[in-house]
Parts: C-alpha cells; sequence; structure tokens
C-alpha cells in the first residue's frame, strides 16, 4: 500500500472525496494508488498537501509488502 491510501485511508475518505480535495478524478487516485500510472508533479504536489505529507512520501510503500533497508549495526 502507498503512503498516499495510508493517509487517505485514515482519514476515512473515499477516492472521489480525495479528488475533490485534489481536483482529481477517483479514477486518476485509483491508479495512482495502485502504481499503475505515474502523477505529473502538479498532481503530486497537490496529492500531498491534501494529506499532509511530502511528495517525496506519497507513493512510498507502507505496510507489510513495504521494502525496507536492511539494518546494519
Amino acid at each position: 500500500m502507498t503512503r498516499m491510501k495510508q493517509e487517505r485511508l485514515r482519514r476515512g475518505w473515499s477516492l472521489q472525496t480525495l479528488g475533490f480535495h485534489a481536483q482529481m478524478q477517483g479514477a486518476e487516485i485509483s491508479k495512482i494508488e495502485r502504481l499503475l500510472v505515474v502523477p505529473y508533479s502538479s498532481q503530486r504536489e497537490r496529492l500531498a498537501r491534501v494529506l499532509g505529507i511530502t511528495v517525496e512520501e506519497l507513493l512510498e510503500e507502507v505496510g507489510e509488502h513495504a521494502t525496507t533497508p536492511a539494518h546494519v549495526d
């Protein structure tokens, strides 16, 4: 799951609600969340601003399937 989807769900928002706030279509947001398309920089900036995260965090994978760097002692 992307950080974008995690933040949307945390707020209890539907794809359409996020789309309303970010001035985008819910279908576009769904494709972005599933990493099927890469959003334009203007879309990334709007989505990040609406969700209160950075552009860099927007498409990070989170949760059980996320890849994280190995910890080195």
